[in-house]
């Protein structure tokens, strides 16, 4: 584990592998980048990642509010950047995903392939009946929120998007982890839904001309499959892979079956 400061924060990053070929992974929200290891290790012959602690996961520094609705998003987009010198294979799970996809869309000379696991971007349903759905439990979790009953917000997300563990089950430390690590899921939650990053713009995610694969779990909530549905009908080089009996934490519960899917993507590139 190394350290740098990048955006004002003091980040944690690691490396996996030792192949020629760089590349990056982005984790999820309430994740770590040791969740990355079961998936990049494997394929250690072929590229060399680095994954990052985002501000206030891990061993990162925390992060405060500002008051700007989206910060959170752009300023993990700034830091992934920042360990970006030259074309990379780009990975990213849920709201990982929905950094890389900016990140992508941003610059798509960056990006040798894109591999992307239930992005949640749900600017790209919007209007749906999924889209209506998770804008209700938003609705309910900002409501949470607000009223600084962060404990029960907490437990909500994690029964939505965690590893299927009952709340009761995990231990004082990480509930408590997981309490304090709400401000930063109201932010991103909310960004996900209006798109600070304008990545939903008109001609934007046309303009990614590599390689990108978009994964979900046969078992996750239907937003995430209709999401993935929704931006491969924008690109021009894309698959789509449903993993089966898979939840929302696939690097968790499901690492070969990904590390069998990127290698597939890198072979596209």
């Amino acid at each position: 584990m190394a350290q740098d400061v990048l955006q004002g924060h003091t980040i944690h990053w690691q490396s996996f592998g030792e192949g020629e070929r760089p590349a990056l992974a982005l984790h999820c929200m309430l994740g770590t980048s040791d969740l990355w290891a079961p998936v990049l290790e494997p394929l250690g012959d072929r590229i060399t990642a680095t994954a990052f602690d985002l501000p206030g996961h891990g061993q990162s520094a925390r992060w405060e509010p500002d008051g700007t609705p989206g910060s959170y998003q752009t300023l993990a987009t700034r830091i992934a950047a920042g360990f970006i010198d030259r074309p990379l294979d780009l990975i990213g799970h849920s709201f990982g995903a929905v950094v890389a996809l900016r990140i992508a869309v941003g610059a798509p000379q960056a990006v040798r392939s894109l591999t992307l696991i239930e992005p949640v971007l749900f600017e790209a349903i919007t209007g749906s009946p999924d889209w209506v759905d998770w804008r209700g439990k938003q609705d309910r979790l900002d409501a949470l929120l607000a009223s600084g009953r962060h404990e029960e917000a907490a437990k909500d997300f994690l029964e939505d998007w965690g590893a299927g563990v009952p709340w009761a089950v995990l231990s004082e430390r990480n509930r408590s982890r997981f309490i304090a690590q709400m401000p930063m899921v109201e932010d991103v939650s909310q960004a996900n839904f209006t798109d600070p990053g304008r990545i939903w713009r008109p001609d934007g995610i046309e303009a990614i001309d590599t390689p990108v694969l978009l994964i979900h779990g046969e078992k996750s909530p239907a937003a995430c499959a209709a999401i993935c549905t929704a931006i491969a009908a924008r690109l021009p080089d894309v698959g789509v892979a449903s993993v089966p009996g898979a939840g929302h934490m696939l690097p968790l519960t499901h690492a070969k079956q990904l590390s069998d899917l990127i290698a597939l993507n890198l072979d596209r590139s």
